[in-house]
């Protein structure tokens, strides 16, 4: 707005929010966000988020609605990423090409692993590493690489750069049916 130097105070009202971003054609869920009334306005996130002692405690992100911020907590995972962007120039993602979303186990499936969900897969972008791994819309992701999945986040947060052209044993339910695929993930780009 034109405006330097601004100031404003607020309340935290929720920590651990989680709201979805579109970063071209890929949805993404940015994770464990601050909430807080304090004004933020188009043009003004990277502003600190300071406690009472002037302690940085998040990064102003987003402007989810009238009197609602979100800002990306400094934790280890922040630092992680400011050290990576300050040595490298940039962060690398690995990407599947699937959208994924919570599903219920089956009962007898949820005692047996001892978890009552998956990620159930929506889409599978055509030519991706998951539709060549023969992934598809419908199966159920119970794991990759041994790491359990109950949600769209435990998946994202497994595409890291390491998992970049790795490859990668995904475990998959298809209509009753227990799978393994292999899928090599690709860079986000």
């Amino acid at each position: 707005m034109g405006l330097a130097g601004s100031v404003t105070t607020g309340v935290v009202s929720a920590l651990g929010r989680s709201f979805p971003t579109n970063a071209g054609a890929v949805a993404r869920i940015i994770e464990n966000v601050i909430q807080t009334d304090a004004a933020l306005n188009p043009g003004n996130s990277g502003g600190a988020l300071a406690d009472g002692q002037a302690r940085v405690v998040g990064v102003n992100t987003a402007v989810a609605g009238v009197g609602l911020g979100l800002a990306v907590p400094i934790n280890a995972t922040t630092l992680r990423i400011v050290s990576t962007l300050m040595r490298e120039g940039r962060v690398r993602r690995a990407y599947l090409g699937i959208a994924v979303g919570r599903r219920p186990l089956p009962p007898h499936l949820a005692r047996s692993l001892g978890r009552a969900a998956g990620v159930e897969v929506a889409a599978v972008a055509e030519g991706s590493p998951a539709a060549r791994a023969g992934l598809r819309r419908g199966d159920l992701i119970l794991d990759v690489d041994g790491v359990a999945l109950q949600g769209a986040g435990d998946l994202q947060r497994l595409m890291v750069a390491e998992a970049i052209n790795r490859p990668t044993a995904i475990r998959v339910l298809r209509q009753g049916s227990m799978m393994a695929v292999t899928a090599t993930p690709i860079e986000l780009r």
